[in-house]
């Protein structure tokens, strides 16, 4: 699936910008691929996107099967909480933690040249952490009171069981981004969903084969359980 705007090189010209729950945003490009194909749709989301994806499953319960005949979601944190505290910590936030403020920042403070008065800058330049970035910025730009509320409103994982139309939830146990702790249990799942939680692939890896090994498996996987839903 394609969205999260401003995420390819050109900015979103709204003042807004993505963020993990925007199941309005899957609901819109969904149904513009549906007006553009006569053919069905299966759906597939990546990490943030994946939980957004998973998210918007749960809020749509039956009507979902109306857009989609199936959906997959790879790696997703659906515990935004549990994932934001594990980024925040250890070696997580020393090493994965600054990639990430790296391609933020800038983001945003493109958003503030745009509308000075949409969030605190020299907040901004001071968040050393995602809990600081979406406390400045995710938060206040798209509706939430602060990091906290954002992160607990926008999780997928309390929607699980609304969904209605057939959904894989593939998560590495050993994921760094995705403590083990938060992944989804089968009671706090609906039937239509399929847990899938191998002990290794870290996050959106799953290497195999020999060395120096190959990246293919997960996506041949994931597209022959999506095919049994055409």
């Amino acid at each position: 699936m394609p969205h999260f705007r401003g995420c390819s090189g050109e900015p979103n010209r709204l003042l807004r910008a993505y963020h993990s729950g925007d199941s309005d945003e899957v609901d819109w490009i969904l149904r513009r691929l549906q007006q553009s194909t006569s053919g069905e749709l299966l759906a597939m989301g990546v990490s943030l996107g994946g939980n957004a994806l998973a998210r918007w499953a749960g809020l749509q319960q039956r009507a979902a099967a109306e857009l989609v005949k199936g959906a997959a979601v790879i790696c997703a944190p659906l515990d935004l909480v549990a994932g934001g505290v594990n980024l925040g910590q250890g070696l997580n936030r020393w090493i994965y933690t600054p990639i990430f403020m790296r391609t933020l920042v800038p983001k945003a403070l493109a958003k503030w040249q745009q509308s000075p008065d949409l969030f605190d800058r020299e907040r901004l330049q001071r968040a050393r952490t995602l809990h600081d970035f979406d406390d400045v910025f995710t938060a206040p730009v798209h509706g939430f009171r602060d990091a906290d509320d954002y992160w607990s409103r926008a999780s997928a994982k309390p929607l699980l069981k609304q969904v209605a139309v057939p959904l894989l939830l593939l998560n590495a146990r050993n994921d760094p981004f995705v403590p083990a702790h938060s992944l989804p249990r089968p009671d706090e799942v609906s039937a239509s969903v399929q847990l899938w939680q191998p002990p290794h692939g870290g996050h959106v890896g799953f290497a195999s084969g020999a060395w120096p090994a190959h990246v293919q498996a997960m996506p041949l996987a994931v597209t022959e359980w999506l095919e049994q839903w055409l």
